[in-house]
């Protein structure tokens, strides 16, 4: 089993930034995929940003251009820039691990608190 623990979230105005980490409990080199997904009370978890080897991270639409993902094998973190933010960014972050080919490998973490207000 895997620990994901999220951080970083909190409160921002409008056009400002955060950054969120995703640290887990061991290496993360054996997951090939790692994400960021978001949801807002009575609507679906979507898609923020995934990285998976050997392809180009991909972003939500709503996203590409003002969110960047990336991960330190090293540190075992992934990272969320996220730039010029807008009051519909607000929702809960959640961190995702897993390896693109096997649907039984796949871990959460329990998600941290974005609000975008002024």
């Amino acid at each position: 089993q895997v620990q994901l623990v999220e951080s970083g979230g909190g409160l921002v105005q409008p056009g400002g930034s955060l950054r969120l980490s995703c640290a887990a409990s061991r290496s993360i080199r054996v997951f090939n995929s790692m994400g960021w997904y978001r949801q807002v009370p009575g609507k679906q978890r979507e898609l923020a940003a995934t990285i998976t080897s050997g392809t180009s991270p991909t972003y939500g639409d709503s996203v590409k251009g003002r969110f960047t993902i990336s991960r330190d094998n090293d540190k075992n973190t992934v990272y969320l820039q996220m730039n010029s933010l807008k009051p519909e960014d607000t929702a809960v972050y959640y961190c995702h691990a897993g390896i693109s080919w096997s649907r039984s490998v796949t871990y959460w973490g329990q998600g941290t608190q974005v609000t975008v207000s002024s």
